[in-house]
């Protein structure tokens, strides 16, 4: 589980330091989510420019120039690639013939080893996961919503992605992960973070208040915003590749990759992913609470039959 986060500042009508103070305060609310690593990437003079750590966002100090119109940032909660090396964490770059850009991801890409090899990617030292979706794009030679389209139904997984491009066009791409996005009208501003509660947690520390929308981002959505503030969307298919995963256990995963988990570890792994599967976080979170194992609930979700069976025994109990 990562955090993503940032905005775009389309009316450059709030100040620099208020802005800053929010960025701060964000990416602070959101280490609930990750405080492995910290990152954000952004445009200055038609130039991508990254910055990244492996620490906590309240140990960093995340800067951007005052003509920034747009940003995205990253805390990280390792999976696969040390975070010690910097060029594990988010956001990565990418470049193809007509712009350069920057991808944070949000959750788990379970094929990467297969694309690298089925597409003949280029070898790397980057170790994650989600650098798999810039190669793809890149091998491309082309980002924008046709290309990243390709991306989004190419991967297996669980993923939000957000893109930022050289002249300050902002893509959301939202599989089964969260994502919330907020416009403020008033200030000619958009903010997204993976929740609304952070969102909420750090507008309140940032003493940040003014009447805003909720823009609805669903899954399948590629949302793309214009520096000029320019909403627009197309969609992907989110349809059965996501269960092409499902014969592999996520023990399997974690012995691939050489993890330790704890078992409060492996439920919020589950939590995360069960969405994959076509399956409600809520009714896992309830299967939790009537006393069954993160194994049970594995095998549940890799057999719609016994997941079936016993939500209709929760509901039966519920009843009496």
């Amino acid at each position: 589980m990562c955090a993503i986060y940032g905005f775009l500042n389309y009316g450059k009508k709030i100040p620099h330091k208020v802005l800053t103070k929010l960025l701060r305060e964000i990416s602070i609310a959101a280490e609930v989510r990750g405080t492995d690593s910290t990152g954000i990437s952004y445009v200055r003079n038609g130039e991508i420019v990254t910055f990244k750590k492996p620490k906590p966002a309240h140990k960093v100090h995340l800067y951007f120039p005052k003509e920034t119109t747009a940003l995205i940032g990253h805390n990280r909660l390792t999976t696969q690639g040390n975070e010690k090396f910097n060029y594990n964490n988010h956001p990565f770059e990418g470049i193809t013939n007509s712009h350069t850009f920057a991808l944070a991801h949000n959750g788990i890409i379970y094929n990467d080893k297969e694309l690298k090899h089925e597409k003949q990617l280029p070898d790397t030292e980057i170790e994650t996961d989600s650098y798999v979706a810039v190669q793809l794009i890149e091998q491309q030679n082309i980002i924008d919503g046709n290309s990243i389209k390709t991306m989004a139904e190419t991967v297996y997984g669980s993923f939000v992605f957000t893109i930022l491009r050289d002249d300050n066009t902002l893509f959301l791409v939202k599989g089964s992960n969260p994502i919330t996005l907020l416009h403020f009208p008033e200030y000619g501003l958009y903010i997204y973070a993976s929740t609304l509660d952070i969102l909420k947690n750090a507008m309140k520390s940032a003493r940040f208040s003014a009447e805003c929308e909720n823009v609805k981002v669903n899954t399948g959505d590629i949302v793309r915003i214009d520096s000029d503030g320019r909403i627009s969307a197309i969609t992907f298919e989110e349809v059965e590749r996501h269960y092409s995963f499902n014969s592999y256990r996520l023990t399997d995963w974690y012995e691939w990759y050489g993890l330790e988990k704890t078992d409060e570890e492996y439920e919020n792994d589950l939590l995360m992913i069960c969405g994959c599967y076509g399956v409600d976080r809520e009714d896992v979170e309830l299967l939790f609470e009537f006393g069954y194992s993160s194994d049970e609930v594995e095998e549940m979700l890799m057999d719609h039959d016994l997941f079936e069976q016993a939500m209709d025994e929760i509901k039966t109990l519920y009843q009496r």
